[in-house]
């Protein structure tokens, strides 16, 4: 959800039916960890630290790329969207109006959410559940899961007492209570700070680790006071679980990003925004000290992506009609060291309300409006690249003072972007070990001699890439 950006002065009493209510949840859930599917790994960022963000595909769909692409590429977690019930409609943003946390939307039920799971845990690929737990839906009718609600009262799950009390949509970003308590474009602001429903959120959190999920993205977590999250993360079966924070930057506004480093990883909005004006306007060669020689958070707290939902349909991010800028900012990423890179994998759309094709089946990549970014062969190349450079530091910079610029990841990964307008050839100076490499992005084989060196020829908006798991070219 695109929420532009406290703390909590008012704490109702629930009733001590309402809590034990809550109580028998969070307990419930527990239980059913205890029984439930075993649990991958969950910390991040790691040695496989890309995710691949299918934005509204459907769990069969999520399964079968795992076990096709992604698990063989090299991911290390896929994205799903919101699993939860939401209210009807085709548009994308049903999934950010939650209307319970029953499992059940176009996307499939609880048992193929769980099929999913296992089989993309089968591939080696990790699961994070973009999770919406900032508020509730508006309007009234009856949800993807059959239960029926109007705003301010979703029977079963919350009512009209769980809800903030400012019933105002956000104006004033400079004020955090405003920004905290108040509601999100006229979406129902829940009131984290009560026990009822941070132990309400929290069964849910505890219901998706019980089905083998690794991590969370907390959508408009701007909107939730952070010591509010860290009391949610608290109650978790896995206290430790991986997850990332939507935490959309503004300049002298009330909430920074920065404040909520201590509960888990933050998305770090401003490295998208810059890729995209120094990929447009401005000169790679600037790019020598990106991330936190641009003021951006500490790397290892930091979520990046070249554009994600909101970003490509708000012209904030470069996207997929942006031809090869948007390719090579990819690679860019890919090869960078900093941050932990969501790669963005959604469908055309002419009309920015517009849902997934097929409901969110994917029959096949590039067919029925599906991008599948995550598949390009320049993208995903680079995914094995990230995963053999590891931490290893940047060395070799060169740039041409305009659009060509190249670099090493030490001994282990080299390379070479061209944005230029016209062919370059160079020879170029790594940190490699002599003999054979294959070209990850064009296939073709490179020599780097007993110096390091090699010389090659890149087309214009082409990149080379070597590294030492990929020491010759298949057929």
């Amino acid at each position: 959800m695109d929420g532009r950006t406290a703390s909590t002065p008012r704490r109702r009493r629930r009733t001590r039916k309402a809590l034990a209510a809550a109580v028998a949840l969070l307990a419930g859930a527990a239980s059913s960890v205890v029984l439930g599917a075993p649990q991958a790994g969950a910390a991040a960022p790691g040695p496989k630290d890309v995710a691949a963000v299918l934005f509204e595909w459907n769990y069969a769909s999520v399964a079968k790329a795992c076990t096709d692409e992604l698990g063989p590429d090299g991911y290390g977690y896929v994205q799903v969207s919101p699993p939860q019930e939401r209210i009807q409609g085709d548009a994308w943003w049903t999934g950010y109006q939650p209307v319970s946390y029953k499992l059940g939307n176009r996307l499939g039920d609880r048992a193929a959410f769980r099929s999913m799971v296992g089989t993309c845990h089968a591939a080696g690929v990790k699961v994070v559940a973009d999770a919406v737990v900032n508020h509730m839906a508006s309007g009234s009718g009856t949800g993807t899961a059959g239960s029926p609600y109007s705003k301010y009262d979703y029977p079963g799950t919350y009512s009209g007492a769980d809800l903030d009390d400012c019933k105002a949509e956000i104006t004033n970003y400079q004020d955090r209570w405003h920004v905290q308590h108040c509601e999100l474009v006229g979406l129902a602001d829940l009131d984290t700070g009560e026990e009822y429903v941070r132990n309400t959120v929290a069964g849910y959190f505890n219901d998706l680790l019980s089905l083998g999920v690794d991590g969370f993205r907390v959508d408009a977590a701007k909107h939730i006071p952070e010591d509010d999250l860290a009391a949610i993360k608290s109650r978790l079966t896995v206290p430790g679980v991986y997850w990332k924070q939507e935490t959309i930057y503004g300049a002298g506004e009330a909430v920074q990003p920065t404040e909520y480093l201590g509960t888990g990883d933050a998305q770090e909005f401003r490295y998208s925004w810059d890729l995209k004006r120094v990929f447009t306007n401005e000169k790679l060669a600037y790019l020598k000290n990106f991330g936190e020689g641009w003021g951006y958070l500490t790397s290892g707290k930091a979520s990046v992506f070249v554009d994600n939902h909101d970003t490509e349909r708000g012209g904030q991010t470069l996207t997929y009609n942006d031809g090869a800028r948007y390719t090579l900012a990819h690679v860019f990423m890919l090869a960078w060291p900093y941050g932990s890179p969501d790669v963005h994998s959604g469908y055309v759309f002419s009309d920015k309300d517009a849902g997934p094709p097929n409901a969110g089946r994917v029959n096949a990549c590039y067919s029925d409006g599906w991008k599948c970014q995550h598949a390009w062969p320049e993208v995903r190349s680079m995914v094995k690249f990230r995963n053999t450079a590891g931490t290893a530091p940047v060395t070799d910079w060169w740039d041409n003072g305009n659009n060509a610029i190249a670099f090493g990841r030490g001994g282990k990964a080299f390379v070479a972007l061209n944005h230029e307008g016209s062919a370059l050839t160079r020879t170029f100076q790594t940190s490699l070990p002599p003999g054979g490499y294959c070209d990850v992005q064009s296939g073709r084989n490179v020599t780097v001699d007993g110096s390091g060196r090699f010389t090659a020829t890149l087309g214009p908006d082409t990149a080379l890439a070597l590294h030492t798991g990929a020491r010759t070219c298949g057929t």
